[in-house]
């Protein structure tokens, strides 16, 4: 059965149904999920929809299946100089040339590649920038047809509706690294696969006996692929994006639409206390709020016996140790009657009480 769904996926390709060669080999991987071929193969009719994170998706899932698979790496470096990851697709490129020396389509693309890579990093190569790749005959019932990055503004992107996702996410961030949770409960480790690329993320969470659940967005900004790390907790995945410029994402996706992101100064955010996303319409400044109320305290009016204590008060907070000890010793002693701040009066001897005028002191029998 699953031969058949390759058979018409590979003729749907031929004749340029792209979105119908992709669902017949999402049905064929149902049926034959280790299959590395079709996972090579839906990559490619990804490719053609302008699907590049879930083509490099399945070309990941191709390599992890069959390492010897040169094409895997092919289509993987496809997808990725059109994300305008030169770096990955550099290395996935290499590695498939190693594997199919043979096949001058990588040779080509990798000339693209190093070319693009230059001009990114401001060393503009003397070489022409347009590289034309022959046709090489292959194997495959699909042709690869490598096009120049600078045309994939021109291509129409088919937009296919896309269904709830199975599972919620959110993202918070920092200065040097973006927080992304997927909030998957009582998911098994070794269910869960992260990807990192230079601007892509991939996450599959695939439970025996459920549909299996992919998430890979484009990212707003370039990440540190090393760098990065996810832990599979109880109720939830946690995915740590180690930043590749300090600046600040004003959303976890890429889009044309998005405005210039600001730098961000981290030695000033750093010595700032962190904040974190509140249901509160306001978030209350408790240290402010703390200052004001002490500020308040200072400068109330008191009368008569408050007036008093507010005055003994403040000689105690301001007093130093000596000063202290004998305040409190004088008023324990003296029950009350005498207050002293000279420690060298009161501190060698006991103190005696000393009650007002007009009235005396008696021991209180128990």
């Amino acid at each position: 059965m699953a031969s058949d769904l390759e058979k018409q996926a590979k003729e749907a390709f031929i004749d340029d149904h792209f979105e119908l060669a992709v669902d017949l080999y999402t049905q064929a991987i149902d049926l034959n999920p280790n299959s590395a071929e079709l996972f090579a193969e839906r990559a490619q009719a990804n490719i053609k929809l302008n699907n590049f994170t879930e083509a490099v998706a399945d070309a990941n899932k191709a390599i992890e299946l069959d390492p010897s698979l040169s094409k895997a790496y092919f289509r993987k470096g496809t997808a990725c100089m059109k994300l305008e990851e030169y770096q990955t697709a550099k290395a996935a490129l290499e590695t498939g040339a190693s594997l199919a020396p043979e096949d001058q389509r990588f040779t080509n693309l990798i000339k693209e590649c190093d070319q693009c890579i230059a001009e990114e990093t401001g060393v503009i190569a003397n070489q022409s920038s347009e590289i034309t790749i022959p046709d090489t005959p292959t194997n495959d019932a699909s042709t690869d047809v490598v096009q120049p990055v600078n045309e994939l503004a021109n291509q129409v992107t088919v937009a296919a509706a896309k269904p709830k996702p199975k599972y919620r996410h959110e993202f918070y961030q920092k200065p040097e690294e973006v927080v992304v949770t997927i909030f998957a409960k009582g998911i098994p480790a070794n269910n869960v696969s992260v990807d990192f690329g230079e601007q892509i993320l991939s996450v599959t969470i695939d439970v025996p006996g459920e549909d299996a659940y992919h998430f890979q967005p484009r990212l707003f900004g370039k990440i540190v692929p090393s760098n990065c790390r996810y832990d599979v907790l109880s109720t939830k995945v946690e995915i740590r994006l180690a930043k590749a410029e300090l600046i600040h994402w004003t959303s976890l996706e890429f889009s044309k639409e998005n405005t210039v992101p600001l730098r961000v100064n981290a030695s000033v955010v750093g010595a700032s206390r962190p904040t974190y996303p509140s249901s509160k319409p306001k978030r209350v400044d408790w240290d402010k709020l703390e200052a004001e109320v002490k500020k308040e305290e200072k400068d109330e009016k008191l009368d008569g016996d408050a007036a008093l204590n507010k005055f003994f008060r403040d000689i105690y907070a301001d007093a130093d140790e000596d000063t202290k000890k004998a305040m409190r010793k004088s008023f324990v002693e003296s029950n009350g009657t005498v207050l002293s701040t000279n420690w060298k009066e009161v501190g060698s001897k006991k103190v005696e009480g000393s009650p007002p005028d007009g009235m005396e002191m008696k021991k209180w029998e128990y």
